[in-house]
């Protein structure tokens, strides 16, 4: 009996001194700033405390004039407080964040259009500025019935983050419910990645400098991670709307240890809940099955997209067993990838792969794993963990369209200066009309009248707002 509580006791030990160092090796962001919008009270969600923007908060980082704001008509069961107020711009307002830690930074938007008698949150349509990239244009907040969150990553070497919110017009008006401003570890973007140009395979420099909107965030074969379970606070969703065709494939689980390795892939840039789920192919005898396993992705066109696959093995009995193919929109990116020996020859080590992709016209990504020339009989011949897609900007850094920062702020229409100013502007016109009526008169034929040029070939703040307006939400 004193053996069986002593075990019993050494297995309570163990479980309270693994959790205490996964506590205490999780992440923790020296730029942390979570905003509750349009709350007079501070809210916590998923252990994390949402501060009240209201101005009598010290840490509100709301500069502007024109505001208010908007509680939920009908609280509805399950869904967390942040969506149960807004804060509403009628003109252009913004947020800013001082900056202690330069680098990447994760900026996460909450939308809910929720029920509200005072205003309906469903006729908004504004543009988001983040540090002058244009996140988005015509909004309106996403649909009726779910929060919408979405997640921009953008190198940040000032000393503010500032986020803009613009009514697209000054019938409308701007909103949003929270806002988080992270800084992200130094290895969840590097500098460079394969870019996939066709049949060729071209190192991409400057990865770490761009701007990306995070599209889709995938495990694949396991269930849902919610934030909770990720130590940046992301959601990855099922793969299964995705996975064009399931003939062939199988979904494994793994109950062991997911081995982090210095260099590879850390729980930053995949948590355990991902790579410890996938899906494979495997032979059943000698011969290699003829068959890939392959996931589709509607996107926006004319845009780069940062293509992240995570990999595991965490179905091979041994090591060296495992070879296979990747291809992204069906062209060969990475041949006869061996995860034993990219991993330092370690099972149920995590490993992840950057391709940047242009998404042209036809407006789907594809990934695929299958075997290669190398595979084996009777073992795993293609294995894939999770899937990233992220747009990234594009020459104007934007987005979401092809009209600049500047050009968004200079359709806004500027606020009238009153009647007083017109109207000595006006007397001041009547009083000098004469003399310059004269006075041209007179000087006619020394100074001959000639035509100034009007050959102006950038675009004007006329056709921005042209553009804007064709843009389709």
């Amino acid at each position: 009996m004193g053996t069986l509580l002593s075990s019993h006791g050494f297995s309570l030990f163990l479980l309270w001194t693994f959790t205490l160092y996964g506590l205490c090796l999780s992440f923790s962001p020296i730029d942390n700033y979570l905003i509750n919008s349009g709350a007079s009270l501070d809210s916590v969600v998923d252990n994390r405390r949402f501060i009240s923007d209201s101005s009598n908060s010290p840490d509100s980082h709301l500069s502007s004039g024109r505001t208010f704001s908007l509680c939920a008509g009908t609280l509805l069961p399950g869904l967390p407080q942040i969506y149960h107020t807004a804060r509403v711009f009628n003109s252009p307002s913004k947020y800013v964040f001082n900056v202690k830690d330069p680098g990447t930074h994760m900026v996460r938007l909450h939308f809910h259009r929720f029920n509200s008698s005072r205003l309906d949150l469903g006729n908004s349509r504004f543009h988001v500025l983040v540090n002058g990239l244009v996140a988005l244009t015509n909004f309106s907040g996403g649909d009726l019935v779910n929060p919408k969150v979405i997640e921009y990553l953008l190198c940040v070497n000032s000393e503010k983050v500032e986020i803009r919110f613009v009514p697209a017009k000054k019938s409308n008006f701007a909103f949003v419910n929270a806002i988080e401003v992270i800084s992200a570890p130094k290895d969840l973007v590097l500098e460079t990645a394969q870019y996939v140009n066709g049949d060729k395979i071209e190192e991409f420099q400057g990865l770490n400098k761009q701007a990306f909107e995070t599209m889709y965030r995938v495990t694949v074969g396991g269930p849902k991670v919610t934030p909770f379970n990720d130590s940046l606070w992301r959601t990855w969703i099922p793969d299964d709307e995705y996975l064009k065709s399931s003939e062939g494939s199988n979904k494994v689980y793994f109950g062991g240890r997911i081995k982090y390795q210095d260099g590879g892939a850390s729980r930053e840039v995949g948590p355990d809940n991902v790579y410890d789920s996938a899906r494979l192919i495997r032979s059943k005898n000698a011969s290699i099955p003829n068959v890939n396993l392959t996931w589709e992705f509607p996107v926006s066109e004319d845009y780069k997209y940062l293509v992240r696959m995570h990999f595991c093995d965490i179905a091979s009995i041994s090591l060296g067993l495992l070879y296979f193919n990747v291809y992204v929109n069906e062209h060969l990116a990475y041949k006869d990838l061996d995860l034993s020996d990219v991993t330092n020859y370690m099972l149920a080590s995590p490993f992840y792969a950057d391709f940047v992709v242009d998404a042209g016209r036809s407006g789907v990504i594809t990934v695929s794993v299958g075997p290669s020339s190398k595979s084996m009989g009777y073992t795993v011949d293609a294995i894939l963990n999770g899937v990233e897609i992220m747009k990234m900007n594009n020459s104007v850094y934007s987005l979401d369209g092809k009209v600049p920062a500047e050009l968004i702020m200079k359709c806004w229409p500027r606020r009238t200066l009153g009647i007083l100013l017109p109207l000595i502007a006006f007397a001041c016109l009547l009083l000098s009309l004469s003399a310059i009526v004269h006075r041209r008169k007179s000087n006619a034929e020394l100074f001959p009248w000639s035509k100034l040029p009007t050959d102006i070939h950038d675009i004007s703040p006329k056709q921005a707002k042209l553009q804007l307006s064709n843009i389709v939400t």
